[in-house]
């Protein structure tokens, strides 16, 4: 599949709008919008816009927090986004067309305490601990189908600090190296699920815009299949 064609988006023709979020999920959606012939005019991390333009006309991409893509495609503020697949369990995924695991952005969500705290004998125990974490559904429904009693705490920044202060006894993060965890004598106990960043699609919109977002699937699928052969 060669370089994606915006057929549908000749002058006149609507916009396709494609929400990221900065930071890791946008670098890597980067090569993948290269290979569909697709590149962003500006580096978000030194423009202050939140739109940005593309060298395809009838494109452009938004930047919103991460936890949002679902929302603005869910509700046609994007045509389409990329998120990762802990933020749409999260989100629960309602009204959104979800093609592509796009396979970057990857990472494992976990549980982690402190070093010194003997997690196995506490679940074993059946005592009930605490656990901080902004993965609310996700941790309510591991530890749900391990038979543990859990009292969730949600946080949105800095969870290393949870059980360090005492404020809870066991974390559910994303972890990538690890090395933060490290950093703060906190050490892994259970990997819930590996996650990666996936590609979704307002409904509607793949019905109104039909020709040019399906275009851009195929060329994200093809990106995608080339860089994990």
């Amino acid at each position: 599949m060669g370089p994606f064609v915006a057929r549908g988006c000749r002058a006149g023709a609507e916009m396709i709008t494609l929400a990221l979020s900065k930071g890791r999920i946008f670098d890597d959606s980067l090569p993948l919008l290269r290979a569909a012939g697709i590149e962003v005019l500006e580096d978000p991390e030194t423009s202050r816009k939140l739109i940005l333009a593309t060298t395809r006309p009838g494109v452009r991409v938004v930047l919103v927090r991460a936890t949002d893509v679902p929302t603005y495609v869910q509700y046609g503020g994007a045509d389409l986004g990329v998120a990762g697949h802990d933020i749409l369990l999260e989100h629960g995924g309602q009204g959104l067309y979800q093609p592509l695991d796009l396979r970057i952005a990857r990472c494992r969500l976990s549980v982690a305490v402190r070093a010194d705290f003997d997690y196995a004998a506490a679940v074993r125990q059946g005592s009930r601990i605490r656990v901080a974490t902004k993965y609310t559904h996700c941790a309510r429904e591991h530890f749900a189908d391990k038979g543990v009693h859990v009292d969730l705490i949600k946080l949105y920044g800095s969870m290393e600090l949870a059980p360090l202060t005492g404020l809870a006894d066991a974390i559910v993060d994303l972890v990538s190296t690890g090395n933060t965890l490290k950093a703060n004598h906190l050490v892994e106990v259970e990997h819930i699920m590996p996650i990666s960043a996936r590609l979704v699609v307002n409904q509607a919109a793949l019905k109104l815009k039909r020709e040019p977002l399906r275009a851009l699937i195929d060329a994200f699928e093809s990106a995608t299949a080339a860089n994990n052969p």
